[in-house]
C-alpha cells in the first residue's frame, strides 16, 4: 500500500498553517514544510516560518536547513521530503505537508521523466547578461509573456529555472510547459489528499495586507537589516530576491518611507498569491474548499472529512 499523506496548499495568507497545525494535532499528524523559502536559516518573519511555540505543539520538519547563500532546488526539495515522509509514517504518525511552493509538491507527487533540449552555450550567455541589466523581475515578466504557464510555477527569483525556462522557449521552438505536457508522468508515490483552499481576490488580498502589517509589527524590518549585514541580500542572491525583504531594503537604504515599502510588499505579494493561484488551479489533484462565509472550525471539519473520505491525488494526468 502507499504511504498515506495529507497536503495542505493554496496561495500565501490563505490559511494553510493553521489548518494544518489543527490538522496534526487531531489526527496525529506532523508536518513537512513545502515551502522554497523556508528551509533558509535567519528567514523567520518574512517567511511567516512556523514559531518556536508551534513546532513545539506539532513536530515540523524541513525548516532551517540550510543558510540562505545556500541552493536548494526541487530535487534537493523531493529527497528530503521522501527521507521525513518515510519517518513520520514509519513511526505510525500522518505526514500533512503544507506550503505554496507548488512546484515542490508537483515534484513530490509526478515523478517525472523530462526531454528537455540540451542547453545552448551562447543564449545562456545572452539571457545571464540580460539578467544582470535588466533584474530578476524583468527577467520573470519576460518568461510571463513567452510561457505564462512555466512562469506561474517559478518563484522570481529562481533565476536559474527562469534563464532555463526562457532558453527553451527561445531555442527548442515550443516552450517548457509544453515540453513538461509531453513528459513521462509516473504513477504518484502516495496515496496523498490534496486539499487547497481557496478565497475570493479581494478577501486575499485583505489576509495578505494585515499579514504584512503584523510582520511589520514582529520585527520584519529588524530581521531584514540582519539578513542585509550578513550579506545575504545582496543582488543576485535568493534571500535577496525574496518576497519579503527585497521591498524592505529601499527603506532601511533611506530611499523611501517604511509606509511606501510596506505598500510595494504588499502589492508584490497580491501578485505572487495571483501566480500561485494560477499553478494550483491548474492541477487536477487538488480539492478546493471555497474559505469565504466558514468558520476555521468548518474548513478543519471539511478538510478531515474528505481525508476520510479517501480523497486522493488519483492519476495524474499529463
Amino acid at each position: 500500500m502507499k504511504p498515506k499523506i495529507l497536503c495542505i496548499v493554496g496561495p500565501t495568507a490563505s490559511g494553510k498553517s493553521g489548518l494544518a497545525l489543527a490538522l496534526a494535532g487531531r489526527l496525529g499528524g506532523e508536518i513537512v514544510s513545502c515551502d522554497s523559502m523556508q528551509v533558509y536559516r535567519g528567514m523567520d518573519i518574512g517567511t511567516a516560518k512556523a514559531t518556536a511555540a508551534e513546532r513545539a505543539a506539532v513536530p515540523h520538519h524541513l525548516l532551517d536547513l540550510i543558510d540562505p547563500d545556500e541552493p536548494f532546488s526541487a530535487a534537493d526539495f523531493v529527497s528530503a521530503a521522501r527521507a521525513a515522509i518515510a519517518d513520520i509514517t514509519a513511526r505510525g504518525r500522518l505526514p500533512v505537508l503544507c506550503g505554496g511552493t507548488g512546484l515542490y509538491l508537483d515534484s513530490l507527487l509526478r515523478p517525472t521523466a523530462y526531454a528537455s533540449p540540451p542547453p545552448d552555450p551562447a543564449v545562456r550567455a545572452a539571457l545571464a547578461a540580460e539578467l544582470a541589466e535588466q533584474g530578476a523581475e524583468a527577467m520573470h515578466a519576460r518568461l510571463a509573456a513567452l510561457d505564462p504557464e512555466a512562469a506561474a510555477g517559478i518563484h522570481p527569483n529562481n533565476t536559474k529555472r527562469v534563464l532555463r525556462a526562457i532558453e527553451i522557449c527561445l531555442g527548442a521552438g515550443t516552450t517548457k510547459s509544453a515540453l513538461d505536457a509531453a513528459s513521462v508522468v509516473g504513477d504518484c508515490p502516495y496515496d496523498a489528499c490534496v486539499i487547497g483552499l481557496r478565497w475570493p481576490r479581494e478577501l486575499l488580498n485583505a489576509r495578505i495586507d494585515t499579514r504584512v502589517d503584523a510582520m511589520l509589527a514582529e520585527g520584519l524590518v529588524e530581521e531584514t537589516a540582519r539578513l542585509d549585514a550578513a550579506g545575504y541580500l545582496a543582488p543576485g542572491t535568493t534571500a535577496g530576491q525574496a518576497i519579503g525583504y527585497k521591498e524592505i531594503l529601499p527603506f532601511l537604504r533611506g530611499e523611501e518611507s517604511l509606509s511606501a515599502s510596506a505598500e510595494r510588499l504588499k502589492i508584490a505579494t497580491h501578485r505572487y498569491a495571483k501566480r500561485q493561484m494560477t499553478w494550483f488551479g491548474a492541477k487536477d489533484y487538488v480539492e478546493w474548499i471555497d474559505c469565504a462565509g466558514r468558520n476555521f472550525e468548518e474548513i478543519v471539519n471539511i478538510a478531515a472529512e474528505r481525508l476520510s473520505a479517501g480523497a486522493e491525488c488519483g492519476t495524474i494526468k499529463q
